[in-house]
């Protein structure tokens, strides 16, 4: 079995030539790359079984590579992406794995691939997968919304929002100037609306920007506490679950 690996962080590569190595033995590692330029040129003269692909590489993101040459290789993506963004394209691909690579989870993916092998709709699965991530990445997300300032309305730049927070069925938009303005959407809407490179949902009440972190405190149960900057609110806890994917989105 030939196995490609296109990833532009040497130690993620290293990584995961070490764990295919290491679960299947008589599998080989063809090739190692790190750009769309040279997957491209690649894939033109060669071939191989499975890829395993990050998404974002050195010169763009790699569907890119999808657009220059033909390929009908079953892929697994690995990325540090937001899971909420994936969550289409997860139902219909191989399988994509988030970073740090997890042990148990490319068993798991390397399973499912060995399970799909000589099955006609893995290619047709592969790529409705990446017409699925291609739109999901390249979506136009929300750029302004509009207020009511009594009898008057008001545009206001996402860019001018610090964090979005629930209140008594109520959601607010709070901007750097301390000012809260309520919305006619609900958290779980804007988590369709917004981009989540730039705003992550650390509860069921609070949706914050980078820009809004005052300061992050240790708290108890493996929890995080925010401090967030024109907030009067001392009880702002990123949930358990979801305290390592925040850490993920913030070390990016």
């Amino acid at each position: 079995m030939r196995v490609l690996i296109i990833e532009d962080e040497p130690q993620a590569a290293a990584r995961l030539t070490s764990l295919v190595q290491e679960l299947q033995p008589s599998w080989s590692i063809v090739a190692t790359l790190d750009s769309v330029k040279r997957s491209v040129a690649w894939l033109k003269q060669n071939a191989c079984d499975l890829i395993l692909m990050d998404i974002q590489l050195a010169d763009g993101l790699s569907f890119e590579v999808f657009d220059q040459v033909e390929v009908k290789t079953p892929v697994i993506f690995t990325t540090a992406y937001n899971e909420y963004a994936l969550k289409a394209f997860k139902v219909n691909s191989i399988d994509y794995l988030l970073k740090p690579i997890d042990k148990d989870e490319l068993v798991m993916a390397l399973k499912k691939y060995s399970s799909l092998t000589g099955k006609l709709p893995v290619q047709d699965k592969m790529m409705e997968s990446i017409g699925l991530a291609m739109q999901m990445l390249t979506k136009k997300y929300k750029e302004r919304f509009v207020i009511k300032v009594g009898e008057h309305l008001k545009s206001i730049e996402v860019g001018e929002i610090l964090f979005f927070f629930s209140l008594e069925k109520t959601t607010f938009a709070q901007t750097a100037d301390g000012r809260k303005h309520i919305l006619d959407f609900t958290l779980d809407q804007l988590d369709g609306l917004l981009d989540p490179d730039r705003f992550f949902r650390i509860n069921r009440k609070y949706m914050v920007s980078v820009h809004a972190i005052k300061d992050m405190i240790t708290y108890t149960n493996s929890r995080l506490k925010l401090i967030l900057k024109t907030s009067d609110d001392d009880d702002v806890i990123v949930a358990r679950e979801r305290v390592q994917d925040f850490k993920n989105w913030l070390d990016r």
